[in-house]
């Protein structure tokens, strides 16, 4: 089937791995968190948050499948909290923005599984994923599944968090597409036996809402579920925790941090 040109998004999907980090303030917090239940949490809901902006609009559109060696950089820039700011030291570099640097390389044709690499040295943190884009025509739907895994390192507390990702499923791709996510993904901390299970619900043939998630985070040896969250991962997401206390993020409110890229003509020859 030649599909209509106006699906096609005029960048590379190295490029579109980069919005997961759309939110580099979310991603920073993470380590802030207190305990290892806290950080699991916010791990948890900066994953939920992170898919939203690569789908802008309601066109699914499809990017350009990278060539084997091709790669993207690009970095943010996440302003201090006042407290950061003021922590000893030089006070003129800690008024600093953190940085949050991006690689994203195409290490395989067939089968095409593209690594994406996102660090910030001042916070010891760093995350790394390899993904293969397997993808399947079901009718009028174009399955993907993203075969892989990702692992989130916290240098400073000597914790690594590994999860998986979702499948991405184009509907009504003769018409006018639209995307949906769907699956189970498992993020799991070994050294502190905290796991969660998010899951992505597809809409049922009738009735039923769209882009709905749930998440639950336990605690592996007691079995305790500690967080629950249920919502849309391109809407309102609710947090409920065991103390009965409850708390809502709108991802469409959250502020978008433009990644920047350096000029065309300092981009190596294999940079999209």
């Amino acid at each position: 089937v030649v599909l209509p040109t106006f699906i096609l998004e005029k960048r590379s999907l190295l490029e579109m791995y980069a919005d997961f980090m759309s939110h580099p303030d979310l991603f920073v917090a993470i380590t802030d968190g207190s305990s290892p239940e806290d950080r699991m949490v916010r791990f948890v809901e900066y994953y939920l948050t992170s898919f939203h902006e690569g789908r802008k609009g309601a066109i699914a559109k499809k990017p350009y499948n990278p060539i084997i060696g091709e790669t993207f950089h690009c970095s943010w820039k996440v302003p201090r909290k006042p407290e950061e700011a003021s922590q000893g030291g030089d006070p003129a570099a800690s008024q600093d923005p953190y940085q949050v640097r991006f690689v994203a390389e195409q290490v395989s044709h067939h089968p095409p599984v593209s690594g994406f690499y996102a660090e910030c040295q001042e916070r010891r943190m760093c995350v790394n994923t390899h993904v293969w884009t397997k993808s399947k025509f079901m009718g009028m739907s174009i399955g993907v599944s993203m075969i892989g895994e990702g692992c989130l390192y916290l240098l400073e507390h000597d914790e690594e968090y590994t999860f998986t990702l979702p499948c991405a499923y184009a509907r009504s791709i003769l018409t006018v597409p639209w995307v949906e996510l769907g699956g189970k993904v498992n993020i799991s901390c070994a050294k502190s036996g905290y796991s969660a299970i998010i899951t992505f619900q597809t809409k049922p043939f009738y009735g039923g809402k769209l882009h709905k998630v749930t998440a639950e985070v336990k605690h592996n040896t007691t079995n305790a579920v500690v967080c629950r969250v249920q919502g849309e991962w391109n809407g309102v997401l609710e947090f409920s925790y065991t103390s009965g206390e409850t708390r809502v993020v709108d991802v469409t409110k959250l502020p978008v941090t433009r990644k920047c890229v350096r000029p065309v003509e300092k981009q190596g020859p294999t940079e999209s």
